[in-house]
């Protein structure tokens, strides 16, 4: 699909993403760098880095992929100095590394619960304080030039409650917590931004085939207010958004983008029932004695 934004919006910018070699954080690797954007994804498998760094080449982005763990301290330190050594300077970082798997909460053991909130949340946090010191190059009263900016991909699970998804729930509700939190000290002390960005059910995803079964994709459709799928497009649109100028005046959000999926619930009374009890109802209404309140009747 067309882009709706111009092509060098990320001009001169240096993007580190985690979990940029697949699914949602390669999209977004690959319309940073459409925009302008030098791109560094971060990983575990280096299979899945040379192959994301291949496509991303073959597209004319200046790319490179950098083994590390979020979950490890000194690798994001590692990853980080050497994005800024090889590109000069970091602009953008975008903690899309992510654990998830379907449990429920009585066969989920400790261990596995704590492994993706080290992944999710703990790792989020990890590479902002890694990243801190090449972002905030100005900030009031420190300079003439912003501070750079942060995205975090959270999830919608925990604005109500979700089946089996437990562990992965209070990871990203620590997510968006912390996206409140560093966009309040970040932005006043360093003006840098910080967001979020809480994707719905993105087909071709890794997510979805393992979270998500066809069968249970179709019997859901009819909660969807808008009856279809997201793709890994809308999300990319997003964080563009967010990460550029566009966004400027948009400071610890999490913009969810699923399409009003979280809204939903199952509908329990067929639409034309509706319809024929409120004509009942309006037609008591009308028959009232004047004065006389329609919740008496």
């Amino acid at each position: 699909m067309e882009s709706p934004f111009k092509p060098d919006i990320l001009k001169g910018k240096v993007a580190l993403l985690t979990g940029g070699g697949s699914g949602i954080g390669f999209e977004i690797s690959v319309q940073f760098g459409k925009h302008g954007a030098a791109v560094a994804i971060m990983g575990r498998r280096r299979n899945v880095l040379d192959s994301a760094v291949s496509a991303l080449r073959s597209l004319g982005i200046q790319a490179i992929g950098l083994e590390g763990d979020v979950r490890k301290q000194e690798d994001a330190a590692r990853v980080v100095e050497a994005t800024v050594k090889h590109f000069g300077r970091l602009d953008i970082l975008v903690n899309g590394a992510a654990g998830n798997f379907l449990v429920s909460s009585e066969d989920l053991s400790p261990n596995g619960f704590r492994t993706v909130l080290d992944i999710d949340s703990v790792g989020t946090f990890t590479m902002c304080h890694e990243a801190l010191k090449y972002l905030k190059k100005g900030g009031p009263g420190k300079g003439t030039s912003s501070g750079g900016i942060i995205l975090n991909i959270s999830a919608t699970l925990h604005y109500t409650a979700s089946w089996y998804q437990i562990h992965v729930s209070a990871a990203k509700a620590a997510v968006d917590s912390i996206t409140r939190s560093l966009a309040l000290e970040w932005g006043t002390d360093y003006d840098i931004r910080v967001n979020g960005i809480a994707p719905g059910p993105i087909v071709d995803t890794a997510g979805m085939s393992k979270l998500a079964p066809g069968e249970v994709v179709n019997k859901s459709r009819e909660m969807r207010p808008l009856f279809k799928l997201g793709e890994k497009w809308d999300i990319a649109m997003a964080a563009l958004y967010l990460a550029s100028d566009a966004g400027k005046y948009v400071n610890g959000t999490t913009v969810i983008v699923d399409g009003g999926l979280w809204l939903s619930q199952p509908r329990h009374l067929p639409k034309e029932e509706v319809k024929a009890l409120s004509r009942v109802v309006e037609k008591r209404s009308r028959a009232a004695p004047a004065g006389l309140p329609t919740s008496k009747l």
